[in-house]
């Protein structure tokens, strides 16, 4: 039989080896699978937010562009040197100041060539003119860059429209003359100078831009940060903060902004092409970058993120499934043990049964014979058979408690008694076992212990168990003690069992208040037992809100102690839950 159990724990271990070698293989594709998912969401994320800052690239571009085309006249209607032209130029601009872009620009400034020198003039919109102003000092590389381009200089010609990168916030937009004679080459003749409006396009122009093509903008996922492209010492748009650290060093994706492109101009002689026509050709080459980063750090930090809570959602799933199976296998020989205890129990009380009922079979046979003649005979066979009898009763008695435990009737009715009456009481219907064990009973109960609610008889059935066990597990000792105590400030009565037997070996003892286990000396040692009396004590002690232990030191001594609430506690802890109630 032995060997059967060794086998089947040997096949539940394996078992559960090949389930976590499975569950270790799962975990390591698991692992494989996540990092791939989280590579391919991390160049999703990625070019999603590229393709967001080209989108707002081209709105930005296209939004100062159209505001520098609504201040040129139509080249068609006006030469370059007619006097009319500042009128032109003045109607131009005062009509661009109720463009929807015109707040992007702030002041507007006009450089013509005359008397060998170039002029400069600042628009006032106040009275729709120019008025000649002297040449900023920090514009005299533009002004000698025109200046080489009215002497056929081109080697510093640079980009025709759109100006030069060293200002952050300067446009130049040249005036070109018509073709001459025999095919000469048209050359700038005069140019608009726009100062764009930087406080206007920080405040208003970018956050209106990041709101609709980075959806929620960078005031919530994402960090902005605008230097010059050719300086990035020069910062244009900063987060919010001083001293933080710089965004582009690490962006997660970045674009040019600030280019004016031609298409634009051209698009005012040719009205047939659309938008999204002239945004589809070159990237931009604008002078200021912006650079964007998530504010976890980074994209890959987020990805990374969702990669280890993925990890540890679905690794925790696997160590439920594991803990499942594992629990179902530990239920399951739980339950084969039940089984086997069973079994092992029904085979107990059958012969437990039938040896009483065998004696009692032929103590009757004799009586009906010549032995009814003797009385003395006749006597002791009466003995022998109300002896066997009240072995059966017990037997029968203890399987009914052990079936009205399992039904929810542990105990029956309570009420306050004296712990002292209940000692006595057990003491005297074991006393006659006792003395035929030849042990020694030493009962020791301390005087004026207050009272304690319950019911006597099932009180009065835990006591005698376990003064029936120590007869007979622990008579070769000769001796056996029963004691009664306050306990915990007179709180709690503890009743203590005990005898100098051969005691409880130390792995048997967690399971000796299971139903139907039976340690493996009594077995070997072939003293009857169905296995169900301490389990019942058991249940009986918790239903009156007590607790049973037991201590042994093999060859020593082994002691259980029941210890139980006193009365007024038990009252005091209904009244709180009726005030709760």
């Amino acid at each position: 039989m032995h060997t059967g159990k060794n086998r089947q724990a040997w096949h539940s271990w394996i078992f559960v080896g090949l389930l976590a070698a499975l569950a270790a293989c799962l975990g390591v594709m698991q692992y494989r699978w996540i990092g791939e998912v989280s590579r391919a969401e991390r160049e999703r994320l990625r070019g999603s937010l590229q393709a967001s800052l080209a989108r707002l690239s081209q709105d930005f571009n296209w939004d100062l562009s159209s505001a520098c085309a609504a201040l040129l006249p139509d080249i068609t209607t006006t030469a370059m040197n007619e006097p009319g032209r500042e009128r032109e130029y003045a109607a131009r601009l005062v009509a661009a100041q109720s463009g929807r872009h015109a707040r992007m620009l702030k002041t507007v400034y006009l450089a013509t060539p005359g008397n060998g020198s170039l002029t400069l003039r600042r628009f006032n919109p106040e009275q729709a003119r120019f008025d000649i102003v002297e040449w900023p000092s920090a514009w005299t590389s533009v002004r000698a860059r025109f200046e080489a381009r009215l002497a056929g200089d081109f080697t510093r010609f640079g980009r025709s429209v759109g100006g030069t990168d060293a200002f952050p916030d300067l446009i130049e937009l040249p005036r070109f003359t018509s073709p001459g004679r025999g095919g000469q080459f048209p050359h700038e003749s005069e140019w608009l100078l726009v100062e764009a409006d930087l406080d206007y396009i920080r405040t208003v122009a970018l956050p209106e831009l990041f709101q609709r093509d980075l959806g929620a903008g960078v005031t919530e996922g994402y960090q902005a940060e605008i230097v010059m492209a050719e300086d990035p010492g020069k910062a244009i748009y900063t987060p919010t903060g001083d001293g933080h650290e710089s965004i582009r060093k690490n962006a997660d994706a970045s674009v040019r902004l600030f280019d004016i492109r031609p298409e634009v101009f051209i698009r005012r002689q040719e009205p047939g092409r659309s938008r999204e026509t002239i945004q589809s050709g070159a990237p931009s080459r604008g002078r200021w970058l912006l650079s964007v980063r998530h504010r976890s750090g980074s994209l890959e930090a987020v990805v990374q993120k969702a990669r280890w809570r993925n990890l540890v959602v679905t690794t925790g799933l696997l160590l439920l499934l594991m803990a499942a199976v594992a629990a179902l296998v530990r239920f399951t020989r739980r339950a084969q043990r039940l089984a086997e205890l069973q079994m092992e129990f029904v085979a107990g009380v059958s012969h437990e049964l039938r040896t009483p009922l065998s004696v009692m079979r032929t103590a009757g046979h004799n009586l009906r014979g010549r032995v009814a003649q003797d009385p003395s005979r006749v006597q002791r066979y009466g003995e022998l058979i109300e002896h066997e009898s009240e072995k059966l009763t017990a037997i029968v008695e203890q399987v009914l408690r052990f079936a009205n435990a399992n039904a929810g009737r542990v105990i029956g009715s309570t009420g306050p008694l004296s712990i002292d009456s209940v000692i006595e009481d057990a003491v005297q219907t074991e006393r006659k076992l006792i003395e035929q064990s030849g042990c020694v009973l030493d009962v020791n109960v301390s005087p004026g212990l207050p009272a304690v609610s319950g019911d006597a008889t099932a009180l009065k059935h835990v006591l005698q168990n376990l003064l029936n066990n120590a007869v007979k597990y622990g008579s070769a000792g000769k001796w056996i003690g029963i004691s009664a105590s306050a306990a915990g400030h007179g709180e709690a009565m503890e009743i203590r069992v005990s005898d100098r037997g051969p005691g409880i070996d130390r792995s048997e003892v967690r399971n000796v208040f299971d139903p139907f286990y039976r340690g493996s000396k009594p077995t070997l040692d072939q003293i009857h037992g169905t296995g169900l009396g301490l389990s019942l004590a058991k249940r009986i002690v918790e239903a009156h809100g007590g607790t049973i232990s037991v201590t042994s030191r093999p060859g020593e001594l082994t002691e259980f102690t029941v210890r139980i609430p006193a009365a007024q506690v038990v009252q005091h802890e209904l009244e709180n839950l009726t005030h709760r109630g």
